[in-house]
This record gives C-alpha cells, sequence and structure tokens, in this order.
C-alpha cells in the first residue's frame, strides 16, 4: 500500500507514516532511509548525512531480499540485514511515527526515540517537500 493510500484508509497524518526505503551506499553497505510519507528522499542529503559519495535506492524487487520485508510493508526497525539508518529530522517532532508493519497491508506504531536508539539511526534533514 503506498503511503498516501495508508494514510487515506486510516486518517493519519501522511507526514507520520514513513517510507523506508532500503539503499545501497557507493560502498555496497546497505542502508535504510526514513523519510515522511508526504516528503521525498533527498539522497544527497542521505550520502553526506552517512559520510559517503552516492547513494542509490534498491529495486523492489532486491530490497525484500535484504530487509525481509515486501516494499510497503518493512518497519523502520527489526530488518533481517543489520544495516545503518538514517531517520529524516522532520520525523523528531513526533512522539511516535507508523511505519510498515511486516506486510503491505499493515502499520506499525513505534516511538521515534526506539526507531533512533534500537537502531543507532543517524538523524539528519534527507527529505524535500514532495
Amino acid at each position: 500500500m503506498h503511503t498516501a493510500d495508508a494514510s487515506e484508509a486510516t486518517g493519519i497524518d501522511l507526514h507520520r507514516i514513513t517510507k523506508n526505503l532500503v539503499s545501497r551506499t557507493d560502498e555496497g553497505e546497505y542502508v535504510l532511509l526514513v523519510v515522511p510519507g508526504d516528503r521525498r528522499v533527498n539522497l544527497r542529503a542521505a550520502a553526506e548525512a552517512l559520510g559517503v559519495r552516492n547513494v542509490s535506492l534498491m529495486p523492489f524487487e532486491e530490497a525484500g531480499s535484504i530487509s525481509g520485508y515486501p516494499p510497503g510493508g518493512t518497519p523502520s526497525i527489526g530488518l533481517k540485514t543489520k544495516m545503518r539508518v538514517v531517520l529524516d529530522s522532520e520525523l523528531t517532532e513526533f512522539k511516535t511515527l507508523y511505519c510498515g508493519g511486516g506486510t503491505r497491508d499493515r502499520l506499525l506504531e513505534v516511538k521515534v526515540s526506539d526507531v533512533i536508539n534500537l537502531n543507532d539511526a543517524v538523524v539528519s534533514p534527507i527529505s524535500r517537500a514532495d
């Protein structure tokens, strides 16, 4: 389910429903980029936050095998593959956020502080208006 569809179906503000984007650095490291559903990821800003030259999004068909979850159902915690996580600083204005709940038709509400602490996440402005 697309984040906009999830927002419409649940009545939850789209800014609190995250896009969890499995990505890869130019060095081959997998990373998860977590941005508000109403914004686009800024890959250049994500690369700067990670201290690498480039970050690219993984194709949908590969992202699921890396994260352990289907695209659209990827949670912000508990991934199959250990990877660095970058949380967009926009999300720190909330106590909780909503992310994929393991399937494309479920949402999981998690504390923003848990996403940061459980992942040792980098918090940085990595999104732009959609």
